[in-house]
């Protein structure tokens, strides 16, 4: 009797879990080659929101429901991104946090329309990204238009600069944080006197940084990520260029010190991150982060804690909808307003985070540090 009674309660309890809804959230981002550690850290994130939604108990329309992360690698190829996008609507996912670069969201971002699955970037700034018409795109950092105005600011105002040669790897993202800093600069008072590109994969910027050195610019601006960003720098020092080097939130990491082999100075790099908090919500981000480490032992770089926010502000939306119907939490993900541990989450009519703040950062022994934070 004893053993029936237990086969029973088994039975039960196995189909009480099966009973519970799974939802599927798709996370796609580079998790390989040579900004693996970026992708790494957005999809770090989302899993620390996954966990945290499960270990609180979440009910949705009455219902206690499990969430699922469904992590994904799109390599930072826009081709490998949009067959990635498919297989995860082919896995009828109930929504898309990511892709990590505007170069791999703005194409995957068609296919989510397509579907009607609700897409939050934690990391794309490109403006194009929610510039499409497409009701299912979001993003919960600032745009390349912020960036390029808040580091256009610092160059004249704080750092005095005037004579500008910018360069940038041939990407969306690079391309548009170039654009709107040229913009920014040019508004304020600065010209660009030189301007160049270069690609994503690229080792050697001899040819390039010899016709930047002859435009004598007081700076140079930089539009791409950090694995390039750094033997650039190393590259500078061996031909006697040692002027300062701005960017984006792309080469916003401890790794640039060590991809340029040591070479950066003290106060040689500046860059900006899109978001950031501080006064009272920075508890709440010091937590995250001391959360992180003890998770996965390492330290964040830069998007974690928003790949975090971007779920749990979708799970919010399904729980005030009642469903985690795509088409049903949709309307209400669009207008929520959700308190994150990167600051208030509200989307405008584009998709755009509401009253997105920048953060400048600068060096100082191989490691960042905050510089100021910046609407």
């Amino acid at each position: 009797m004893k053993k029936k009674l237990l086969v029973a309660t088994a039975a039960m309890a196995v189909s009480a879990v099966q009973a519970q809804e799974v939802i599927k959230i798709g996370h796609a981002a580079a998790v390989t080659g040579q900004v693996a550690y970026f992708g790494k850290d957005t999809e770090n994130g989302a899993r620390m929101a996954i966990e945290a939604l499960n270990a609180r108990g979440v009910t949705i329309g009455g219902k206690k429901v499990t969430f699922q992360l469904m992590a994904e690698d799109d390599g930072g190829d826009p081709k490998q991104a949009t067959s990635v996008a498919q297989k995860l609507v082919d896995a009828r996912i109930n929504g898309m946090v990511g892709h990590e670069t505007s170069g791999t969201t703005i194409p995957a971002s068609k296919i989510y329309y397509n579907a009607g699955i609700p897409q939050i970037s934690p990391s794309t700034t490109s403006p194009k990204y929610t510039q499409q018409g497409y009701n299912t795109t979001f993003r919960v950092v600032a745009n390349d238009v912020q960036l390029g105005q808040a580091l256009g600011r610092y160059a004249t105002g704080t750092m005095k600069v005037r004579r500008v040669a910018v360069v940038d790897d041939r990407t969306a993202y690079g391309q548009g944080l170039v654009t709107e800093f040229s913009r920014s600069l040019q508004k304020q008072g600065g010209s660009v006197v030189a301007r160049e590109f270069t690609h994503e994969k690229a080792t050697d910027f001899s040819t390039i940084i010899t016709r930047i050195r002859a435009s004598k610019p007081d700076m140079v601006f930089f539009g791409g990520m950090s694995a390039t960003a750094g033997p650039m720098l190393r590259q500078m020092k061996q031909l006697g260029m040692n002027v300062r080097l701005m960017g984006g939130d792309g080469i916003c990491s401890d790794e640039i010190f060590k991809l340029s082999g040591g070479t950066m100075a003290d106060g040689q790099v500046v860059c900006a991150e899109a978001g950031g908090v501080q006064g009272e919500a920075k508890v709440g981000m010091d937590k995250f982060r001391a959360d992180y480490k003890k998770r996965f032992g390492i330290d964040v770089q830069i998007n974690a804690p928003y790949a975090y926010d971007a779920v749990m502000t979708m799970a919010e939306a399904m729980v005030k909808a009642g469903s985690s119907a795509p088409a049903k939490y949709l309307p209400v993900l669009a207008r929520i307003q959700y308190k994150g541990v990167t600051g208030p989450i509200a989307f405008d009519e584009r998709g755009d985070v509401r009253d997105g703040t920048v953060t400048l950062y600068g060096f100082k022994g191989g490691k960042r540090s905050v510089i100021t934070v910046t609407k």
